[in-house]
């Protein structure tokens, strides 16, 4: 992912916010034949306090990617939307996209059975304690015999990454009436609206206003 200083994001804590927020990842890796992606759920290694990750494959991904023995990218995709200038009012301007994204790669580290169960379970209590009446994994009708026999078929895996790419692209190189105006923009009902890119819009300008203190 190409840098610009401008829109670069370096702080840990907004990264880990933006792989929290946005567990639906893309896993890239170079195949025998080309490169190749899948998508899978991943989340925070709940035991480390840095940008590690775990999740799982299905088989046979795991062979595809070559997991365990080639670097692994894993790209999370956060709020991102059309700007139009005509948001800009009357300047020289033209389209462009706002986005979030965060790259993390690295050879990931394959886990063992008791771990890949832990972090399936971790998966779906991730999931499920959003909504009213969570079923958890273990829980009935799911048999221990059940649970197990599905976790055969998947390989679990653990990231600390190697390298370390993020992008927060929000306007930051305009100036404060025109960022205004697109977060107004983003926020209303029109075609292009995204309430979720303005409410990452405000974040980094209220970022920007503080380290300008």
């Amino acid at each position: 992912m190409r840098q610009n200083p401008s829109f670069a994001m370096t702080d840990i804590a907004e990264l880990r916010r933006v792989v929290e927020q946005n567990p639906w990842a893309t896993l890239v890796a170079q195949g025998d034949d080309g490169m190749v992606a899948s998508h899978y759920p991943v989340l925070l290694d709940p035991e480390r306090d840095d940008l590690t990750i775990v999740g799982h494959v299905g088989m046979p991904d795991d062979q595809v990617l070559h997991l365990g023995e080639r670097e692994l990218l894993v790209i999370f995709q956060g709020p991102h939307g059309y700007i139009s200038p005509s948001w800009y009012g009357d300047v020289r301007a033209v389209p462009t996209w706002n986005y979030t994204a965060v790259h993390l790669s690295g050879i990931p580290e394959i886990v063992d059975t008791t771990a890949n169960l832990r972090i399936l379970d971790d998966l779906v209590t991730h999931f499920e304690r959003a909504l009213p009446q969570p079923r958890m994994m273990w829980e009935l009708p799911n048999t221990e015999e059940f649970v197990r026999a599905l976790e055969s078929g998947t390989v679990g895996f653990r990231l600390t990454p190697t390298t370390v790419s993020a992008k927060r692209k929000l306007s930051q190189n305009k100036p404060d009436r025109i960022v205004e105006n697109v977060i107004a923009e983003l926020d209303g009902n029109g075609e292009y609206a995204q309430p979720e890119l303005a409410a990452e819009m405000r974040r980094a300008r209220q970022a920007r206003l503080a380290h300008r203190r």
